[in-house]
């Protein structure tokens, strides 16, 4: 991905189309091309393991079958070379992900640290008569993930045709309750039950008194080192197969994680230990030959040594506009100290809307905003925060939808450390009024980011 080339984007999940699926992708597609955007960034696609967070997924590779427009569950006989191949590739994967599905519906939804020994074990002789009887089970799951692939790479060659890029997003860690974990034991620091012992989070800082306890298991990272980080460049391929440019969500973690014992409920107790990402990011590179399309979000407190490593490999860092407006001079938010090597959002998936953020906040507060923005008039407020983002030094400038639609509160897509109401939003076609392309393409010409489409 060139960051020497000024661009701009969307940030829109496919689970906010208006039909919550990627039926709708093409004619969203159809829009932003109208409008001159050439990024659309999702989150993750993974297939949620409870709720609908994106972020705690049951496999780090499966893709959510519910977000892809229904296929005719099965295979044609011209097909099936072309599935058996396709399963051939992904067998690192594919198999242990239908396997933890099915056993996992068939003992209630459990975790697989509470399923049987012989399952939750892996034990070869239970694990042959599983595969045996649920043959049919097993398939319907792998021809789910077939399918969508085969829409994806259709979708794709449709996003190229208009000049856009696909922009995808992969958290750090892993779900404990997750394929991966279950087949991979031993790439994760866990007790002989299969139970993490020391899990991941953040510790306490101003905005929490205990830090954050996510709870996802750690990486035996020195098991992963040993054998060249295999199952994390296995990961990346299959990112960069489905997408142009991938956000590492928590990059500071690949330069060290704050390690809380699994017993303790909250992250107080936490220490921070150094991780390979060094080692791990050359590992990525070889087979990238080198050009790593790769974002770090390094938002929140970052230390010298994440921002040397994001250096170090030439990866682009991010920056939100909502986090502008303080008293401190260096603030990397602030559009004066935004660097060309930056993705530049107005807010993200966890912010509140711009227009929802503007009108909660403290009356005394509103005049300083107002003052950097240049505007006199609240009302213009949304429109100003667009503005300075698209006419930043950054390279890439992202919109959410929810921002270019000047939505409040209501639209936000979710509210970090809650576990209700989150991820549902979704827009209507008719919110895409007539004028609302031609408006935003204006926009993104005067900026000197509007796309050039491919000549056919």
């Amino acid at each position: 991905m060139n960051f020497d080339l000024r661009r701009a984007g969307l940030l829109l999940h496919p689970a906010s189309l208006p039909s919550g699926t990627l039926a709708d992708a093409e004619r969203w597609l159809d829009f932003m091309d109208a409008a001159g955007f050439g990024m659309w960034q999702m989150l993750p696609l993974g297939l949620p393991l409870s709720g609908r967070s994106p972020y705690q997924c049951a496999s780090a590779f499966a893709v959510d079958p519910r977000l892809f427009p229904p296929g005719d569950r099965k295979v044609s006989r011209a097909g099936m070379r072309d599935y058996a191949d396709w399963c051939d590739r992904q067998s690192h994967w594919l198999d242990d992900y239908a396997r933890f599905i099915a056993i996992k519906r068939e003992q209630g939804g459990a975790s697989w640290t509470d399923w049987p020994p012989p399952l939750r074990d892996r034990e070869p002789r239970t694990m042959a008569a599983f595969d045996a009887s649920h043959a049919d089970v097993l398939k319907a799951m792998k021809v789910e993930q077939f399918d969508a692939a085969a829409y994806w790479r259709h979708l794709r060659t449709v996003a190229v045709a208009r000049g856009i890029h696909l922009f995808g997003d992969m958290p750090l860690f892993v779900a404990h309750d997750s394929a991966d974990v279950w087949a991979r034991r031993e790439l994760f620091l866990l007790d002989d039950t299969g139970h993490p012992t020391m899990v991941a989070g953040v510790p306490p800082d101003y905005f929490s008194a205990t830090g954050q306890r996510w709870g996802n298991p750690h990486y035996n990272w020195d098991v992963m080192q040993a054998d060249g980080f295999a199952w994390w460049r296995a990961r990346l391929r299959a990112h960069f197969e489905w997408f142009d440019l991938v956000r590492i969500d928590h990059f500071r973690g690949l330069a060290a994680t704050w390690m809380i014992p699994a017993a303790d409920p909250t992250a107080v107790h936490g220490e921070w230990r150094a991780t390979p990402g060094v080692a791990l990011l050359r590992a990525i590179g070889a087979d990238m030959r080198d050009d790593l399309p790769l974002v770090a979000e390094d938002l929140g407190i970052i230390t010298p040594d994440v921002t040397a490593l994001r250096l170090q490999f030439g990866l682009p860092g991010m920056a939100v506009l909502q986090f502008a407006f303080d008293g401190h001079a260096d603030n990397p938010h602030k559009p004066e100290n935004v660097q060309p090597d930056t993705v530049y959002y107005t807010g993200t998936h966890d912010n509140d809307t711009t227009l929802g953020w503007w009108r909660t906040l403290p009356d005394h507060v509103r005049p300083e905003v107002m003052q950097r923005l240049g505007v006199t008039d609240p009302g213009t407020v949304p429109d100003a925060m667009i503005a300075t983002v698209l006419e930043s030094r950054a390279a890439l400038a992202m919109l959410p939808l929810q921002d270019v639609l000047y939505l409040g509160s209501e639209a936000r897509m979710n509210t970090p450390g809650t576990s209700h109401g989150n991820w549902t939003w979704r827009f209507e076609w008719d919110a895409l009024a007539p004028a609302l392309a031609p408006r935003l393409l204006q926009q993104l010409q005067k900026a000197h980011r509007c796309k050039t489409t491919p000549q056919p």
